[in-house]
């Protein structure tokens, strides 16, 4: 099959041997940056197959394992997350190891502005992607197996050194407003307040499925950068929408969002609040820390499409994304935007 990085028979053989004999279907899901991912039809099952990619990689880094271990410690709980099938370590099979999961139906919106939909369509999926990452929140690690999933306590100053060492290891141009941003960031860093959650790592509506009619979340996706943090770590990087521009990784800054029926950025940060119970509030601090980590995984992007190993034939076009995001953190790090955003 095109575009696949591995034999489809050697799948289909695997597939018939775990399940038994069947007609197998096979179909690649994007680009991406990241994980290699495939729908995957084989009997009656209608599967999703996600892997590292093939050949060297950073350590750490297309984590396949950590992601299926959290969706097996998730599933059952009230986080909606696909059920996980199987996990293959054995790269001689495919090239490296990967996992299938159950595939969930519904659609994918990576257009902040979600077009095609009413107002009242709108404004439901943004207030239940704030109970859905609620919901996550709420989950006790230890209850479900990950009291070892990271590291607790002093997760922005660990968050800090581990993104700042990604950017002064770039060899890529100069960002002025980036390393404006992490001095802010540095000098500004909240006290740490021992809290603690299962958090995502990437919370964002694209890594969302909606449900195929109704407008609520019925699956969070993309588990590869998920860890023991702290849970206003994702709460400000769910909010970068409302202080990027919708040509800056389709935010939604500037759009007339009473029109559109996108909730207030208060509200929303409400509604989360409603649902996770009483907690730190959010401050300035946590939607710049998430607007300069993006920043530096734009950054990474841009060093490996210069050094043609990128992913995504998109990588050209996200790599100055940088520079507007460094900046956007600024803008909200030195009050030149409203927080919360109207």
């Amino acid at each position: 099959m095109k575009g696949t990085d591995f034999d489809p028979d050697a799948l289909r053989g695997f597939l018939d041997a775990e399940f038994g004999a069947g007609n197998m279907a096979l179909e690649r899901i994007g680009g991406g940056q990241s994980n290699p991912t495939y729908f995957v039809d084989h009997g009656g099952a209608r599967m999703v197959l996600r892997k590292k990619p093939n050949g060297a990689t950073l350590r750490g880094a297309h984590a396949v394992d950590r992601e299926y271990r959290v969706l097996g410690a998730l599933h059952g709980t009230d986080v909606p997350v696909p059920r996980p099938l199987l996990y293959h370590d054995d790269p001689a099979l495919l090239g490296a190891p990967f996992y299938l999961m159950e595939r969930v139906e519904g659609r994918v919106f990576h257009d902040g502005a979600l077009p095609g939909l009413s107002p009242s369509e709108r404004g439901a999926i943004y207030l239940s992607m704030a109970e859905t990452l609620a919901r996550l929140h709420a989950v006790r690690p230890e209850a479900v197996g990950l009291g070892d999933y990271g590291r607790p306590g002093d997760y922005f100053a660990r968050q800090m050194r581990r993104w700042s060492g990604q950017w002064e290891a770039s060899e890529g141009g100069p960002i002025p407003a980036l390393d404006a941003l992490i001095d802010w960031l540095d000098a500004c860093r909240p006290a740490d307040d021992g809290a603690n959650a299962i958090a995502h790592g990437d919370f964002r509506l694209g890594n969302l499925l909606i449900h195929p009619d109704e407008p609520r979340v019925v699956a969070v996706l993309d588990w590869e950068l998920s860890t023991l943090g702290h849970p206003l770590a994702d709460l400000g990087f769910c909010c970068m929408p409302w202080h990027t521009a919708p040509e800056e990784y389709a935010g939604i800054l500037g759009l007339d969002r009473t029109a559109l029926g996108i909730p207030a950025e208060a509200d929303f940060v409400a509604r989360y609040g409603a649902v996770a119970g009483d907690g730190p509030p959010l401050e300035r601090f946590h939607v710049a820390f998430a607007l300069f980590r993006f920043a530096v995984i734009f950054v990474g992007i841009a060093d490996r499409a210069l050094a043609g190993t990128a992913a995504s034939a998109e990588a050209a076009r996200l790599g100055p994304l940088a520079a507007r995001f460094a900046q956007r953190g600024l803008d909200v790090a030195e009050g030149r935007q409203d927080f919360p955003a109207a």
